[in-house]
């Protein structure tokens, strides 16, 4: 299913556990590949990030398991703060 780059704007992303990271604010594209290189999040979840006012992050395309209502990644075990594994 293919969908518009544009729809993807918002789109909540939670990992695999339930733990939600952000929303899409831009989507980064390899131009010469053609394919989705990642996604900028922001609006953080402040509880998952060490550093204060921490604007966003880049979800490289391989961890995203489905685009759909929402955008679901792969749980990175220690990508976040210590207990939120």
């Amino acid at each position: 299913m293919r969908n518009q780059i544009t729809e993807m704007f918002e789109l909540k992303v939670y990992t695999e556990k339930s733990v939600f990271v952000g929303e899409v604010e831009d989507v980064l594209i390899d131009v010469e590949s053609k394919k989705m290189e990642s996604v900028v999040v922001g609006k953080l979840n402040q509880q998952l990030v060490d550093i204060k006012n921490y604007k966003g992050l880049k979800i490289p395309f391989r961890i995203i398991r489905s685009i759909g209502d929402i955008v679901l990644i792969r749980h990175l075990a220690g990508a976040f703060r210590p207990g939120d594994d």
